[in-house]
């Protein structure tokens, strides 16, 4: 289903020097296949959400959810692929943590789609240590946004959006994982009508960090 590189010493210099790792190609065909039949047929339950979230430098959230309580009531395949012993042992080699699923379900998977031109998931951080994003669909050219933005070992939100920050392209089928508490990052603004950007966003974190710090969780997701 995943296709999982070897986490050698490289990768996981790489993850923790950038807080940042590229997975291309991570999704088989057939597994990009069987998620995007998931998006198509959870569509139903997605929320739009149109809001600035104050607690972040007013940080804008424009983007259609589906919520980690609809996912996991109404899926089998997301909660199987987040659950799969194989990626979790992927993860916990990777980052040198001891990686656990979250206990309660809103962060612990969510689908997010950007579809409207100026739709854009802004800046911020996670109330857990790990996030691992699988692209069902993307914008082919950058230029078009949808890009992740972010900055390693920052937590301050202001330099989103400025010359220092890093930013990536990803493709249908690809992933990434980031150290999401710790690095900030936002999704670019879609820049034209016509686009989509649908990410399977996937939470992990330690035990002992099962409670969220804020609850800006319930506010996106809920």
């Amino acid at each position: 289903m995943l296709t999982l590189p070897e986490p050698d010493a490289a990768l996981a210099s790489r993850f923790t020097t950038d807080g940042y790792l590229p997975l291309p190609g991570l999704l088989s065909a057939s597994l990009l296949a069987g998620l995007r039949a998931e998006l198509q047929r959870l569509t139903a339950l997605a929320v739009r959400r149109d809001f600035t979230m104050a607690c972040m430098n007013n940080s804008p959230r424009h983007l259609t959810v589906v919520g980690g309580h609809a996912i996991a009531q109404h899926s089998a395949l997301i909660p199987a692929l987040y659950q799969d012993p194989g990626l979790i042992a992927f993860l916990a080699r990777l980052t040198g943590l001891e990686v656990t699923a979250l206990h309660e379900p809103v962060e612990r998977h969510v689908l997010n789609v950007l579809h409207q031109p100026g739709d854009t998931h802004g800046a911020h951080t996670d109330d857990y240590p790990l996030a691992l994003v699988l692209f069902l669909h993307a914008p082919a050219d950058e230029g078009d946004g949808g890009l992740l933005e972010y900055t390693p070992h920052i937590s301050v939100l202001d330099g989103l959006g400025a010359g220092s920050a890093l930013r990536a392209h990803h493709r249908s089928g690809d992933a990434y994982l980031l150290r999401s508490d710790t690095t900030a990052h936002r999704v670019t603004p879609l820049r034209r009508a016509g686009l989509r950007r649908a990410v399977l966003n996937m939470a992990y974190t330690t035990p002992g960090r099962q409670h969220p710090v804020t609850d800006s969780a319930a506010l996106l997701y809920g």
